[in-house]
């Protein structure tokens, strides 16, 4: 089957606009131009379109959230892929970027929107010069600007740079910076689809790359065919960007619904050296991590049945890890992550990453203790729910997760700690007794 995201794969140089175009580009927004903004809208909540960023709620619903009659409005377009382990949208943004500057226009054009911005990560900035000669491609063509094919509707696009941090990954935070403010969520309500909520407190439609690249196939073939890909309830192909202990690393474009033992071994060619896997993180560091068995690998990948697994599809950033990996130490790298990322605005999450992240250290230095796990399975419990965004949350699972299935490893840690510190106890009390002249300087090797 054709690729209808990683179009580069299948057709050289589609980064140009005119084999875009040759190739059926712009024809979704031109036929989404003789529609009113609420069919459209009611088009792609019919093809049940899910929210490709992490959260998988549906596209169409939030569309419908922005008030008609509001005088201003705005689309963001949140291209902040900065979740360890995701480089699906880079490769959008790179090799098939008319695709993504369609689907941003036809989703201002379904809200009526004023102008489009679009977020890139501060790392992003070779890629986000590159789009802006893009989008000034598509505007001298009158597809993005003033009177949009004479529809009488006018739009703008802009790119802007964040500077590189986690948390402008939520939307709320990302439009603060985005504003100029700190790059920390906002208290909700008001939601950003709300007047106050928004871009500049304007009602506003955030939209991940990938999913408003989905829009144009949507608009041209219909929805009834996109629901054709993929499941019922997780319609649609979605990018599976494959790290860690893999043979093939990569982005590969699949219906949802494909199994996790499809991706790992068919595609990406399996565990490098025969290896057996351990763990999978599925949606980068975010995720509860997954301890492998054949039932696990067996599962289709959509957004309900991995939560029967105890796990979450997220952005689909797979990092897989083989059975030599020290899930302890694993767990201390994603944890001195998020400390690193918090904001530090919410008190749970700052303070909690912090106290997490040291507890970790000890036990990496070999002096952790049974409170210390104790003090893990406590402390994350005490973060989730609690924050204004889901950072806290994401902290929180790797630590409970693999405390939980992956508790004899941590044991493991313990007890070795243990035996050192008795071992270092009875080399101090020999020396002692040494000092005291309990014990001779040197042990006799037998003989007369």
């Amino acid at each position: 089957m054709a690729h209808i995201l990683l179009r580069d794969l299948d057709i050289p140089d589609i980064w140009q606009f005119d084999t875009y175009v040759a190739n059926g580009g712009y024809e979704g927004l031109r036929k989404a131009l003789q529609m009113t903004p609420p069919e459209v809208i009611q088009t792609v909540l019919d093809s049940n379109l899910r929210g490709r960023g992490g959260a998988g709620f549906s596209t169409g619903r939030k569309w419908s959230f922005i008030p008609q009659d509001a005088a201003i409005k705005y689309v963001v377009v949140n291209a902040d892929e900065s979740e360890p382990g995701t480089f699906k949208d880079r490769q959008i943004i790179e090799k098939n970027p008319h695709q993504l500057v369609e689907g941003a226009m036809i989703a201002a054009y379904a809200i009526q929107a004023t102008a489009v911005y679009i977020y890139c990560r501060g790392e992003f900035w070779d890629i986000a010069h590159a789009l802006e000669e893009r989008i000034e491609e598509a505007r001298q063509a009158n597809l993005v600007g003033e009177n949009v094919l004479g529809s009488g509707w006018s739009c703008d696009m802009f790119v802007h740079l964040g500077a590189g941090a986690y948390i402008c990954g939520e939307e709320s935070a990302l439009l603060n910076s985005l504003q100029g403010l700190l790059g920390q969520p906002r208290v909700r309500p008001p939601f950003p689809a709300q007047k106050g909520g928004g871009l500049y407190y304007q009602p506003t439609v955030v939209n991940n790359v990938e999913t408003l690249s989905n829009v144009p196939w949507i608009m041209v073939n219909g929805p009834d065919a996109y629901k054709e890909i993929g499941t019922p309830q997780s319609p649609g192909p979605k990018i599976f960007c494959l790290s860690g202990h893999i043979e093939k690393p990569g982005n590969y474009e699949l219906p949802l619904g494909t199994t996790m033992r499809e991706l790992i071994f068919e595609h990406g060619g399996g565990i490098p050296n025969g290896k057996k896997l351990k763990g999978i993180l599925p949606s980068g560091a975010s995720g509860p991590v997954i301890r492998v068995t054949d039932e696990v690998l067996d599962t289709p990948m959509t957004y309900e049945e991995m939560a029967k697994i105890g796990s979450t599809l997220g952005s689909a950033s797979f990092i897989l890890m083989d059975e030599d990996t020290d899930i302890v130490w694993a767990a201390a790298k994603m944890t001195h992550f998020f400390k690193h990322e918090s904001c530090g605005k919410c008190t749970p999450c700052r303070e909690g990453t912090f106290w997490l992240d040291r507890i970790y250290e000890r036990l990496l230095r070999g002096e952790g203790t049974p409170r210390d796990l104790t003090l893990l399975e406590s402390v994350p419990k005490q973060m989730k729910g609690v924050t204004l965004c889901a950072l806290g949350d994401f902290a929180a699972n790797p630590v409970l997760v693999t405390v939980q299935t992956f508790r004899e490893e941590y044991e493991q840690y313990i007890a070795n700690a243990q035996t050192k510190h008795a071992q270092t106890v009875e080399t101090m009390q020999d020396l002692t007794r040494k000092e005291a002249g309990e014990l001779p300087e040197t042990v006799p090797q037998g003989g007369a």
